[in-house]
């Protein structure tokens, strides 16, 4: 299968770091760490673009070691833990 890039974006102005996590990954919170980007509304925005194959993935965000959502994420699952992960489409 012909994989895709998909690059996810999190908006936190004071995260010393920005991580992201899912099923593609083990929910490994350190192996996809975003990087810092200007952008014309200033500082604040991070980015990170991983390859996926066709599929559904389910993801958060980890900002300075905490779990977030993707403010942007239209659907989300329940997990294991009573929150919400967001779920991708590729």
């Amino acid at each position: 299968m012909k994989t895709k890039r998909i690059t996810f974006k999190f908006h936190a102005p004071d995260a010393k770091s920005v991580h992201l996590a899912g099923n593609f990954n083990g929910w490994d919170t350190r192996s996809h760490p975003l990087r810092q980007v200007k952008t014309s509304n200033g500082n604040g925005m991070w980015k990170g673009t991983v390859y996926l194959e066709p599929g559904v993935y389910e993801y958060r965000f980890i900002v300075d070691g905490v779990w977030h959502d993707d403010a942007g994420s239209v659907e989300g699952w329940t997990n294991e833990f009573g929150s919400f992960n967001c779920v991708i489409w590729v």
